[in-house]
């Protein structure tokens, strides 16, 4: 299984760090953000990035993120075309697509009608630059796109299964009660644990996102063996956002700990 580290799991570290801690795992790669309290990249030149990246082995399958995606319009448009060049200049594989997640456009036909007309227009914009954009459902309920399965219907619907790919998110699959996977059309996933007993399901939110472990509730290995299972061959990226995760004194070490126990348990069938 090739892992892969999201800059939020160790939003403290700059660009040429995050590449050291993923190194020193031996992970295949990292994904970078533009959402982060620092400037992408720390102002340094993505080109520099990506040169960097690859004389140490690396890939930089992510770059992340435009949002909200599916709020079409001409300022979106511009960010897309943006963060592509931006992924073509530093060799990112993907770049990502996140949706309204405000409680606004929920409605069936409107949030249909909207995230059609978004990859439609975004299409284009991917096929001339020879980009993979990942679309990233969520499963809040606020979110104006929760399901993997109407993501990839609408893929399919504009024609653009050469240039789209979703996000399986361990956590969001979680949130919206899913239970269908699509590893042929799944271009990254994304894990993450939630470990608090007094939480329910509605209640849980990014800031409780922590590294995979034994007390995880998410069902993680379970949901990666039925990928891996289905054909998924792809990066297994953690992506942590609670500040626990962020302020813990060794975070190499605990990352270290997470993927070995993903390894040593992903041939347990109980």
């Amino acid at each position: 299984m090739d892992f892969a580290i999201n800059h939020m799991t160790a939003p403290r570290l700059g660009w040429r760090a995050l590449l050291e801690q993923a190194s020193g795992l031996g992970c295949v790669g990292v994904e970078f953000r533009n959402d982060l309290p620092t400037p992408l990249f720390g102002g340094e030149a993505p080109a520099s990035v990506g040169e960097t990246a690859r004389g140490m082995g690396l890939r930089i399958v992510g770059l992340s993120q435009v949002y909200p995606f599916n709020s079409w319009s001409d300022a979106i448009r511009d960010e897309v075309t943006a963060l592509v060049a931006t992924a073509k200049a530093c060799g990112a594989e993907t770049i990502s697509l996140i949706p309204r997640n405000d409680g606004t456009g929920t409605g069936t036909s409107e949030r249909q009608a909207n995230l059609r007309v978004a990859l439609k227009e975004i299409r284009p914009i991917l096929a001339e630059a020879g980009m993979v954009a990942l679309v990233e459902p969520l499963g809040f309920r606020r979110s104006s796109l929760r399901s993997k399965a109407e993501t990839v219907d609408a893929i399919e619907a504009v024609g653009g299964g050469d240039v789209f790919r979703i996000v399986h998110d361990t956590f969001h699959h979680f949130l919206a009660g899913e239970t269908e996977f699509f590893p042929e059309h799944t271009g990254i996933v994304h894990v993450s644990g939630v470990t608090d007993p007094t939480l329910a399901p509605e209640e849980m939110e990014d800031e409780h996102r922590v590294l995979v472990g034994a007390d995880d509730r998410l069902g993680n290995l379970a949901q990666l063996r039925a990928l891996v299972a289905a054909g998924y061959a792809g990066p297994v990226s953690f992506e942590a956002f609670s500040p626990v995760t962020h302020a813990l004194d060794d975070p190499q070490g605990a990352l270290a700990a997470s993927i070995d126990f993903i390894r040593s348990r992903m041939a347990d069938k109980d």
